[in-house]
This record gives C-alpha cells, sequence and structure tokens, in this order.
C-alpha cells in the first residue's frame, strides 16, 4: 500500500465497533470532561481516523509517532488536496488526542509539541450592513400568519448575536426581559447570559400573541420559535430558508445565512467601540483567538474609510486634473 493514500482505504474505527481501551478512554474524556457535543465528538473521531488509518498503512503503532510521522502525514493531507483550514482543524485534534496520552502516561513525551499547522489565510467573514438588516426585516409580510415570527427571528439573531441552533434551541425560561438578558445554551451545553435589545424583546413579546393561536404539541411548550404547522420547535433548515427566500425578496446577495446576522452583530459592536472580550463572552468564543477575526473586519471597513476620505486619497475632480 503506498504511503499517503492508505487512512483513505483503511476501515476506521467507529463508535460502535470494539475500541481499543485507550481509545474508548479518549472518547469519554471527549465527552465527559471535556463537554464536546455529540457534533464535535464525531468531528474528532473522524479527523482522529484519518491519522489512525495512516499510521496503520505506515505500520506504526499510535503509541510510537514521532515528530517526523506527524509531518508526513501533514503533507499527505496537503497532496490529496485538503484544504489549509481543515489540515489545520485535524491536527488541532491530533494534538488533542496525543496530549490525552501524555496525560494517561501512554506516552512519555508528546510528539506534537513541535508540530506546525499549515497557514490557514485570513478569510473575512460575510457582514450586513445596518440598511441591509433592516431592509431584511422590513421585507417580511406581516400578512402571513408567520410574518411576526419571522422578524422577532431576524431581530434576535441580529441583537444577540445567537447561532442557528442556539436560537432554535431558545426557551421561554430562558427569557429575563425585566433584566434585559436571555439565557443561552451554546456549545459544548456551556450556558452563557447575553443582552436583548429592547427592539427584539418587542418583536418576540408581539410574536407571543400569534403563539397562543398554535397548538403546540407536548414537550415544546417552553420553547420561544415553534412551527406553525407541525407544533414543534423551527429546524435549522426552517431558519435557513426563511433567510434565503427574504434575501432574494429584498435583493439582497444569496450568500446569507443565519450565522451572517452573528458576523454582522459582532463586527457592528466592534465599530461602535465595543471591548473584544466582552463580544467573545456574548458569542461564547472559548478562545479570543476566533474573536480577533472581527478586528480583521473592521480594519477592512476602516481602510475603506480612509481611502474614501482621507485627504491625500481623494481624487480631484476631473476639472482640476485638467488645469494642471
Amino acid at each position: 500500500m503506498s504511503p499517503g493514500l492508505s487512512f483513505f482505504t483503511l476501515p476506521f474505527f467507529t463508535l460502535h465497533a470494539p475500541l481499543d481501551p485507550v481509545l474508548r478512554r479518549y472518547y469519554q474524556y471527549l465527552r465527559l470532561e471535556r463537554n464536546f457535543s455529540e457534533n464535535t465528538l464525531d468531528a474528532y473521531t473522524k479527523d482522529l481516523n484519518k491519522l489512525l488509518g495512516f499510521l496503520e498503512g505506515e505500520g506504526v503503532d499510535y503509541r510510537d509517532t514521532t515528530l517526523e510521522h506527524l509531518q508526513t502525514f501533514s503533507a499527505t493531507l496537503m497532496d490529496v488536496g485538503i484544504s489549509n483550514r481543515s489540515i489545520a482543524r485535524i491536527l488541532a485534534g491530533v494534538r488533542s488526542f496525543y496530549h490525552f496520552l501524555t496525560i494517561e502516561k501512554e506516552m512519555t513525551d508528546d510528539p506534537t509539541q513541535l508540530l506546525e499547522s499549515p497557514a490557514r489565510g485570513e478569510r473575512l467573514p460575510d457582514v450586513l450592513s445596518l440598511e441591509e438588516i433592516d431592509r431584511l426585516i422590513d421585507t417580511v409580510d406581516m400578512s402571513k400568519a408567520e410574518g411576526q415570527r419571522d422578524r422577532a427571528i431576524l431581530e434576535t439573531l441580529y441583537s444577540c448575536g445567537l447561532r442557528v441552533s442556539e436560537l432554535c434551541g431558545l426557551r421561554i425560561s430562558d427569557l429575563f426581559f425585566e433584566e434585559g438578558f436571555i439565557r443561552v445554551h451554546g456549545k459544548g451545553k456551556k450556558e452563557r447570559l447575553v443582552p436583548i435589545s429592547q427592539r427584539a424583546i418587542d418583536e418576540i413579546r408581539s410574536w407571543f400573541l400569534d403563539r397562543e393561536n398554535i397548538a403546540i404539541r407536548p414537550g415544546y411548550e417552553d420553547h420561544v420559535f415553534v412551527s406553525f404547522r407541525r407544533g414543534t420547535s423551527l429546524s435549522r433548515i426552517t431558519v435557513f430558508h426563511i433567510i434565503k427566500v427574504l434575501c432574494q425578496q429584498a435583493g439582497i446577495r444569496e450568500s446569507v445565512s443565519p450565522h451572517t446576522f452573528r458576523h454582522s452583530f459582532a463586527t457592528h459592536l466592534l465599530e461602535g467601540g465595543a471591548n473584544l472580550r466582552a463580544i467573545q463572552e456574548m458569542l461564547g468564543h472559548e478562545e479570543i483567538g476566533t474573536t480577533e477575526i472581527y478586528m480583521h473586519v473592521n480594519r477592512s471597513h476602516l481602510r475603506q474609510e480612509i481611502l474614501l476620505h482621507h485627504p491625500r486619497n481623494i481624487q480631484k475632480p476631473l476639472e482640476e486634473a485638467l488645469e494642471g
């Protein structure tokens, strides 16, 4: 078997197959101690499978892995066309695994200590202007039964910077309108309190008047946003569809998603002078580096302002230029 391609052809371990006891303990470590969600666990498992398959093809036990093996693995991922961003994510999972092995005394030295990730490249998130957000909200057809609900959804996404999963999981018992906060259940079952604007509060209260007329199924009585037809909580796909349709009607680019409202929330806060640490807490980012992407967005905005308004950059009118 040729080196570098083996991990794509070998069977990977799964959570349902008999595991090496160490791998089983690692899975429990991620689930219980790191408090990872099922989606994150699945991603870490798939990424670790790639490494284990590669090592098996090389005839190397994972306990005998060296920095050179890992560098070859990283280079192989690049050779088969995996993006730098995805490679960096995979190697983050590899580091987590070998950190666990050293904690558990399965290895004395961590071979990932000097392992470098490829440069991810800077991909700035899409951001809506305030005018575009207002236009989207104003596009909602209030003659439809779901009109007020959809207005409340858009305003809550923008006002609180929620992930779409956090919006769909929002409960009435999480709303503290008198105090001006909502409780958000984020990744890894972590909770945070996020301020909510008066405008979003008003939109949700207006939605609750319509919500009273829906036959809500047992188990969903506490969900803020529910489906008129099913009487259950909204799915993420439904929220994506709502935004896509409204963007088409408002003449706004098709790349807008629920996450665009989250990016816009953070960017507009930063432009307004908010502290980056405060934005990190409101977004529920574990690492400040994740939040710092908005610094780049803000710098891009400032550069445009300088190009447009700084006297050294303002172009002379054509008549003046011709006169000399």
